[in-house]
């Protein structure tokens, strides 16, 4: 892999009561109390910006921090949206234009939910490492949820916010490694049926309850312990040697069972932003990590296992390293 992830930036919206949310006085009595039980106390809510607008948000946000122009960036790539605003036309050449990114070339990838992050970081990588002139890579992504409803019975409610990721050339925060997983077996688990009415009528369903909070669940422990082990063996890594272990922001039960399945303990910031923003989709790991770096979490040389998973399904680990030198990055 090649390249450094010179900033990051996450843009969040204000944020709503979860007990204000309208669609609560919709649920039954299981889904309420299901609702509850997920460790989430406020939501981010900014219904008057689309994915694009949070998106391009962030990303203005990144390259201020990176000291860099529009101009200066070559390529974007956009985590596409779970539902465009509209069909036929290019989010992601309409976040260039949003950023005044003149000069890159613009595309999209996704396809894996909550863990489309993860394609987009090794695309942003290739791409340097294809081509010698090329020196920074935007990646961004604009959390919405697909219907009017957060709540994604059984799993989370739904946040939003905007995240972008510098991709370049230099920099201290080094990616040593990243493992990818997926198993098509489990690619209608949910579902929104967009063609049966008005988006007011949508709404995302698990097609299959059982499977999901049993079999899923099952292979993701095992998926996520294998991973993590091929991870650190291939690296020549302890697991005493890793300061900080990140996930994703789903319910305090998916990381408990994370840490439980590692025997290890993922940090807390985890639980704090699932506990004031939600799920925030692709932009759950990187969040994290961004705030427990802040925190003195990952010393100077200390390392980092930022862990991801879709119900698509999806399973990813990645190993990062603070060096020395630069200013806040993230090799790959």
């Amino acid at each position: 892999m090649n390249g450094y992830l010179r900033t990051t930036a996450t843009h969040l919206p204000g944020r709503v009561a979860l007990a204000d949310l309208p669609e609560l006085a919709e649920q039954d009595e299981r889904e309420r109390a299901a609702c509850q039980a997920l460790g989430i106390e406020r939501v981010a809510v900014a219904e008057d910006l689309t994915a694009v607008d949070l998106a391009a948000r962030a990303g203005r946000q990144a390259l201020a921090a990176a000291g860099l122009e529009p101009g200066q960036v070559d390529g974007v790539v956009l985590v596409e949206s779970r539902a465009p605003e509209a069909l036929s036309s290019s989010e992601a050449t309409r976040l260039q234009a949003e950023l005044g990114a003149d000069r890159a070339w613009a595309f999209s990838v996704g396809g894996l939910g909550c863990a489309s992050v993860v394609p987009a970081l090794l695309t942003a990588s290739g791409l340097l490492a294809a081509d010698p002139h090329a020196s920074h890579v935007l990646v961004a992504h604009g959390s919405k949820p697909v219907t009017t409803r957060r709540y994604r019975h059984p799993v989370t409610v739904n946040g939003d916010s905007g995240q972008a990721v510098l991709v370049s050339r230099d920099g201290p925060l080094r990616v040593r490694d990243l493992l990818l997983e997926t198993n098509g077996g489990y690619w209608d688990l949910f579902r929104v049926d967009y063609r049966a009415g008005p988006q007011e009528r949508w709404r995302e369903e698990c097609t299959d309850l059982p499977r999901y909070s049993f079999a899923l669940a099952v292979e993701s422990r095992k998926r996520v312990a294998s991973l993590t082990r091929r991870l650190l063996e291939r690296n020549g890594v302890d697991r005493d040697q890793v300061a900080c272990w990140v996930g994703q922001n789903l319910s305090l039960a998916a990381l408990r069972v994370v840490g439980e399945s590692l025997d290890v303990k993922v940090s807390q910031v985890c639980a704090e932003n699932l506990r004031e923003y939600g799920h925030l989709g692709p932009n759950d790991a990187l969040l994290n990590l961004e705030t427990a770096m802040a925190r003195g979490e990952v010393p100077e040389g200390g390392l980092a296992v930022v862990l991801n998973m879709s119900p698509v399904a999806a399973w990813s680990a990645m190993l990062v390293e603070h060096g020395t030198g630069g200013g806040g990055t993230l090799l790959l």
